[in-house]
């Protein structure tokens, strides 16, 4: 289906473009471009980019990682094959068949991920998962000096290939890299709508660079920020796919946004839960909660910043998160927005001092 308005179009334009953890000029120039008529802009050492919006209030810090899930190519073998390190989560059985683009001195250069053909393994080996390990990337090539020849060094990044897909029931949208692109397109929404409406604080859109490899632009970011209230927007984990049971989770597609009770590294602080609770109810928003006992958002820096940061993170749901071609649902992303206008609209000192135990 064609494109049709604004948020189709700016998720399309963030998760076609390409920025692995460490290599992200590409997006952060793409976001830079978008950013640059709605405030004052900072970047980091390691490459974060700070919107700055407002001079008087509390600070609140709209956080959004700009890094997706890709590879770095550390060998080449004498035929000329790739080996490649995950930079990010990849699941192993999400990667055999799928195509990458390798990102050269000398221009992008397509190849697809393969393993020794099942058809050459014994019976009992074909029951197994392939690692990455014994995984490479095909760029077509017979030697080394052909790949050599190409442009492609070691230390080069890989992309997922793949493009932003409007679904058949027309609110359905299909990509690589809505972890974190929504979070970064909820950011930049959020700071166009207060361009042209008041707030009564201080607000920073912060893209954060290498939060797959470990929440390393959320650091650095803070210490530019100094936040005084944490937003963390983020791509949650549908559990509305066969074999997960309620228990485990209940977040669906288009049942509305999604806030997080719990992760590896941050429990929210509870006054700020509980205001943004209070504000889905008064805008009539659906909310989801989800809990996550294994992973961690760019909160887990942010809240222990200074003396502490009251913080919380806010998130559209996705199924298929971490592949090449993950799903979210519009109405879960316009629902979203909602909500943090809502929430930065109401977060004035009063509000804000009132959020620590």
């Amino acid at each position: 289906m064609k494109i049709t308005d604004h948020t189709q179009q700016l998720l399309k334009e963030l998760t076609e473009a390409h920025g692995v953890p460490g290599y992200e000029s590409d997006i952060r120039h793409l976001i830079r471009c978008h950013l640059e008529s709605l405030g004052r802009i900072e970047q980091d050492r390691i490459g974060s980019l700070i919107c700055a919006a407002g001079e008087k209030g509390p600070k609140v810090m709209l956080a959004a990682h700009m890094d997706e899930i890709g590879f770095m190519i550390n060998y080449i073998t004498k035929e000329g094959f790739l080996k490649f390190l995950p930079l990010g989560g990849w699941w192993d059985q999400v990667l055999l068949g799928q195509r990458v683009i390798i990102k050269t001195h000398k221009g992008d250069i397509l190849g697809v991920i393969g393993a020794k053909p099942p058809h050459m393994l014994p019976s009992e080996e074909r029951k197994k998962v392939v690692e990455k390990k014994d995984m490479y990337i095909d760029i077509g090539a017979s030697s080394r000096e052909e790949v050599e020849s190409l442009g492609v060094r070691q230390g080069d990044p890989a992309v997922p290939d793949s493009d932003f897909k409007v679904l058949a029931n027309g609110k359905s949208y299909m990509s690589k890299a809505f972890d974190d692109r929504v979070g970064v397109a909820m950011m930049i929404d959020a700071l166009g709508h207060f361009s042209k409406n008041p707030h009564p604080n201080q607000l920073f859109g912060v893209a954060t660079v290498m939060e797959e490899v470990g929440t390393r632009g959320a650091k650095t970011s803070s210490e530019i920020v100094s936040p005084d209230v944490g937003i963390v927007l983020e791509s949650d984990i549908c559990g509305d796919v066969p074999g997960i049971k309620p228990e485990e989770s209940d977040v669906k597609l288009g049942q509305g946004p999604c806030l997080s009770l719990f992760d590896a590294r941050m429990i929210p602080n509870l006054k700020l839960r509980d205001l943004v609770i209070s504000t889905a109810d008064e805008l009539n928003i659906p909310l989801q909660f989800s809990a996550m006992t294994g992973g961690a958002t760019d909160g887990s820096q942010i809240h222990l910043h200074g003396i502490g940061v009251p913080t919380i993170v806010l998130g559209v749901c996705a199924r298929h998160i971490h592949s090449h071609s993950a799903i979210i649902h519009r109405e879960d992303y316009d629902s979203a927005i909602q909500l943090i206008i809502g929430l930065v609209g109401k977060l004035d000192a009063e509000t804000v001092a009132g959020l620590v135990p």
